[in-house]
This record gives structure tokens, sequence and C-alpha cells, in this order.
């Protein structure tokens, strides 16, 4: 019912390697009408592990697979943020125009991010309505600067623009980069863990047209970040003419990605030279593969997560080797039907 895509939405999880920046993310819920969920709910991600929950029901910060050292002052200010966060929604909910007898939902993907020089990133916040991206604002930490965009933009007055400026300013970069941090110290041998890839450039014949489909797979790597390419004769294939490239988690905790081209006959006649690139955080070095012609792909199942948090996301998130042993994964971890359905309907 509550969906929010396993791409940790789109500018997080990209597929780009980044250079050990962290972030923190909370996935909010506003229910309008009759449900048996709380009427507001919130999931926050350290990267792509929930650490904590919120819901109107409890109004209260719960930890998730740990203990935290500042739990008391975290619980202080995750009331404080969700608090005014739940009142913020209601207030955008009442703007529009909707059936009342229906149920309806806005979602808010609101987070901040740590860079590798320990710098904080700037902060992102995007809100869809009933699975229709509304509204987005970006906060620039270092300039002290608000951009908003959809419906923030046009509705927003300048004193409202700038109230909410004070708000990041003064408050919301500050705790959160705070408990990011807090969260990192707390978490750093899992999330700060590097696991290589296991990559494999493989070719299946298609029965149908006689052609080939050449397969580019990595897996088992994390974190999640990762560059994959398919060379035809050294130089990279045109995206149009590719297939795949989702980023998957896998269930022991890493990930695995797989980009795969369709050859006709007609191309195969041409004598080109297949090969696959990989660039990973774990790699000194990018890693070159050639094409592995023996080896059926169609034989090869990779198990996998279904997308849904989490990351989540993204939301989920997890791999193909034993996880560590503070890590408990999401199905044992005794989470509420909400929070691992709190992923449904948020298109970004």
């Amino acid at each position: 019912m509550l969906q929010l895509l396993f791409l940790f939405c789109s500018f997080q999880i990209s597929s780009t390697v980044k250079t050990g920046s962290h972030s923190l993310w909370a996935f909010s819920t506003l229910i309008i009408g009759d449900t048996q969920f709380p009427e507001f709910s919130v999931v926050v991600m350290l990267d792509d592990i929930q650490v904590a929950y919120y819901d109107s029901n409890e109004k209260n910060l719960i930890h998730r697979q740990f203990r935290s050292e500042h739990e008391d002052e975290e619980k202080e200010d995750g009331n404080f943020i969700f608090g005014n966060i739940h009142e913020d929604m209601k207030g955008l909910f009442s703007t529009y125009q909707f059936n009342r007898t229906h149920v309806h939902t806005l979602q808010r993907l609101a987070g901040c991010e740590l860079l590798d020089d320990d710098t904080p990133g700037p902060i992102r916040n995007f809100n869809a309505f009933n699975r229709v991206k509304d509204s987005a604002l970006q906060f620039n930490v270092q300039q002290k600067a608000l951009q908003t965009e959809g419906s923030w933009k046009i509705k927003w007055s300048q004193s409202r623009k700038d109230s909410v400026q004070f708000m990041y300013t003064r408050f919301y970069s500050t705790i959160c980069i705070k408990v990011l941090k807090n969260f990192l110290h707390m978490k750093k041998n899992y999330v700060m863990r590097k696991v290589k890839p296991r990559v494999r450039l493989l070719q299946k014949t298609l029965p149908d047209s006689g052609g080939v489909k050449v397969t580019c797979l990595s897996t088992g790597f994390y974190p999640r970040h990762i560059n994959l390419t398919l060379l035809r004769d050294g130089q990279p294939v045109s995206d149009h003419q590719i297939t795949g490239g989702e980023l998957l988690p896998n269930l022991d905790g890493t990930y695995q990605m797989r980009k795969s081209l369709e050859l006709s006959l007609e191309e195969l006649r041409v004598k080109h030279h297949y090969s696959c690139t990989v660039e990973h955080l774990s790699l000194d070095n990018k890693l070159n593969v050639k094409l592995d012609p023996g080896v059926d792909t169609g034989s090869i199942v990779i198990p996998v997560v279904v997308l849904g948090v989490a990351l989540l996301l993204v939301v989920g998130a997890t791999l193909v080797r034993p996880p560590p042993s503070d890590y408990v994964p999401a199905q044992s971890s005794g989470y509420s039907n909400l929070e691992m359905n709190q992923n449904q309907n948020l298109e970004l």
C-alpha cells in the first residue's frame, strides 16, 4: 500500500562510485482515511540500514537493531523534528483537492549527507501526494541557502521561505548531522566495510532469434555505489542498447547489478570484442573482464530481496558473505507491518 522504490531515491542510489559519503534519511508517511496504520509514521535509515522508527501513536523515537549511546538526546531530537514534520505535512495536505471518502497518502523523503572529507553535504527534502511527485527542497548547509521546487516554490511567500530557512539553519541541519555522526560511530563496522564484487561476463544464445545476449554480472559487493560498463571494442555501449542496470539487494546484505546487450545474427557476423569494466570502493584499480563464452547466463540465479524498504531503499539492502555479528536482517527484526511496507507509493 505504501511504496518507496528501492532506488533509495534516484538521487541517492546511483551507479556512480562515490568516495565514502554516508547519509541519514527519514521516510515519512501521512495517511488520511480509514486504515490500520498510524496517521503518521517515519522509518529512519543510516545508508541502507533501518536504525529507528517513529509514529503518531507512540510519539517516541524507537531505536532498531542497536542501543545508542545518546538515546535520550536522540529521542528528544527525533520527537521535536518528527513532530514538526507531522504538523507541516498535515498543513500541506490541507492544500490539496481530493475525495475525502478515500484513503490518501502524502510521503516525504528527507535527509542529510556527510561527505568523505567529513563536511556536511546538502539537505534534501521530497514530497509525493498519492504517488505523484509534488515538491522538493534543497538546503545548502555551507551557504545557508534554501531552494524550492514544485508547489512549495509556487505557494510559499517570502516570509514563509525565510521561516523555513531559519529552521533548517538553526535546527534541522545541526540535528541531522549530529545524529548521523552518532549512528555512524555505533554502526561503523557494518556501514564502513568494503566487500569486493565478483564479476563475470557471460553469453547466452537466444533460441527464438538465434542471436546472443551478452551480460555483465557483478554481485556480492558493498557499499552499493558501483560503476559497471559494457564495452564493445574498448568503447562503452550506448545506454539505449543496454537492458538492466538496476541495483538489487542480495539476501546477505551485499548488492548485485547486471547489464545486458542483445546481438542479432547480423551483428554477430561482425567480429567485435566485448568486455566489462567495474569500479568500486573496494577495488584499488578498475576491474576488466573479458567474455566467457562457455557459460549460459540463464543457468545463473542470484537471490534478491523484493524491492521495498529497504532501503530502501535502497530500503532494503543485503550480501554474499556472512553478515557481521551485530547485523539483524529486516525479516527477523520485529518491525511492524507498517515499517516493512513503508515503501509502496512514493514515485520520485
